[in-house]
């Protein structure tokens, strides 16, 4: 069960149905259809954000120990600024398009018309407690539907200023949101949806989409992996290392998209462990525990797991740990391949690379190539993302043509997340669906086509009985010619 304080208990069933009850029946109502309505329901998102911007920095320090400098990049910033673009693009993406009529079908006019899907359920994760409930929220509303937020049980400060907050900026019952644990969330997967929105592990997000099947749900689902880097970028080392180890150990390294470990050859292992060493001292310090900075493993359970990774392996920079502070150094250890078992997956032969790590600790793997990282990658499931640091622009192609996965990145990590513009979201079991930006709209509305075919003249009489002859090799001549041609709206 999730804490809770004195005034505020999880959400028993009744009032799970309820909630979601109203939320149907204020998006039924068409209250949240009109453009003007969602360009308000988007200020008043951003208004809760930045009128609370010192409430919502503790609620992530209290919860991950994450420093206001990172809750501002990675929590508030980027939520701020998908507002902004939505709002700058919105009226465009909701105008209607001209759509193509076939040549068989003219005189013919046809539009695409967007049209919100209803009541849209959003689960978030507890490591990016406001980005990941807040930035799908962003395009649920601007799209025109009602929401209904499923904060984590694991951010319990988080969660609960959401839920107080949310009935003040949204007092016409657009968002609703319903705190607890796996009980209630069960209790809301029972409910009948148009959409769901899951971040979270493979495991739990199987559960959603079996639910979500009960009703033919649609589900975006963003279930992260083991994200790969490849290394061999000698001439900008230090600059790599930099950036891999921000990636890696920024938000105690929680995070979907974080590196989770390192292909490089033999003999760059050295110069690219003391690279790590000497970023991870110049951003955290020479004991990283002291700084404000760098966060803390969220519970005690993932500590333990976590540190089982470090006793099985050989640990070359920091290891260091404690578990009354929840508290693990950012830690880099090396691995060699085992040639008689997958490098990664379930049946690897070190433990470290046997699940997705979510937490400081990246592993350096050993290979002879390139070409051999690729096997590597292809040898398992599909990764949310794929980082590559290398000055070479035959080895970029390679990673881009011969592997899957949600993202390339090269020469940096995790900064796709933050572009508006690019769709995030996972392929296989990485995850399926996107949004940010157009892509939200696109998830969260269906884009209607609307086909005028006038009654005069009716050159419908020619496709039906009775037929003749002629009429019929005049039909197969427009309707095999397969051509289209748009004409105003």
């Amino acid at each position: 069960m999730p804490a809770t304080t004195p005034d505020q208990t999880p959400q028993t069933a009744p009032r799970i149905a309820e909630t979601v009850a109203a939320a149907r029946s204020r998006f039924d109502s068409g209250a949240t259809r009109p453009l003007a309505t969602r360009v308000r329901h988007l200020h008043a998102l951003r208004a809760m954000l930045i009128e609370n911007e010192t409430a919502f920095e503790a609620a992530v320090w209290s919860d991950i120990h994450k420093g206001r400098a990172e809750a501002q990049l990675t929590e508030i910033n980027v939520t701020l600024a998908e507002i902004s673009h939505t709002l700058r693009h919105l009226r465009r993406w909701a105008r209607p398009k001209r759509g193509p009529v076939p040549v068989a079908l003219l005189p013919g006019r046809a539009r695409l018309v967007s049209e919100p899907l209803g009541v849209v359920l959003v689960i978030a994760p507890w490591n990016y407690p406001v980005q990941l409930l807040l930035t799908p929220l962003v395009g649920v509303l601007a799209a025109g539907n009602t929401a209904v937020l499923k904060p984590s049980e694991l951010a319990p400060a988080t969660s609960s200023l959401i839920t107080r907050l949310v009935p003040r900026y949204f007092p016409d019952g657009a968002v609703h949101a319903v705190e607890g644990g796996a009980a209630e969330t069960a209790e809301l997967l029972e409910q009948k949806f148009d959409h769901i929105v899951f971040t979270g592990s493979g495991a739990v997000g199987r559960i959603v989409m079996r639910a979500a099947a009960e009703h033919l749900t649609p589900v975006t689902l963003e279930l992260g992996g083991k994200s790969p880097v490849w290394f061999d970028d000698d001439a900008h080392l230090r600059e790599a290392a930099r950036r891999l180890a921000w990636a890696k150990f920024t938000n105690a390294g929680q995070t979907c998209v974080a590196p989770d470990y390192v292909m490089t050859t033999p003999d760059r292992v050295p110069a690219l462990v003391a690279g790590l060493k000497s970023a991870i001292e110049d951003m955290w310090g020479s004991d990283p525990r002291a700084s404000r900075d760098y966060g803390r493993i969220v519970n005690e359970r993932h500590f333990d797991r976590l540190v089982g990774f470090l006793e099985d392996a050989d640990v070359v920079i920091g290891g260091e740990h404690d578990r009354a502070e929840r508290y693990i150094a950012p830690s880099v250890v090396t691995v060699s391949a085992d040639a008689g078992r997958p490098v990664v997956g379930p049946d690897a032969a070190h433990p470290v690379l046997r699940e997705e790590i979510f937490g400081p600790v990246l592993p350096i793997v050993t290979l002879a190539s390139a070409e051999e990282a690729v096997k590597v990658i292809n040898g398992w499931d599909k990764p949310l993302a794929l980082y590559v640091f290398t000055s070479s622009a035959r080895t970029r192609r390679l990673f881009e043509q011969k592997t899957s996965s949600g993202a390339v990145v090269q020469n940096a990590g995790l900064v796709h997340v933050a572009s508006t513009g690019l769709p995030f979201g996972g392929v296989g079991a990485s995850g399926m669906g996107a949004y940010h930006g157009i892509y939200s709209w696109r998830s969260f509305s269906h884009l209607k086509p609307v086909l005028n075919k006038p009654l005069k003249p009716d050159t419908l009489r020619l496709a039906q009985p009775p037929f003749t002859d002629l009429g019929l090799r005049f039909l197969k001549g427009l309707t095999r010619h397969g051509g289209t041609v748009k004409r105003s709206v």
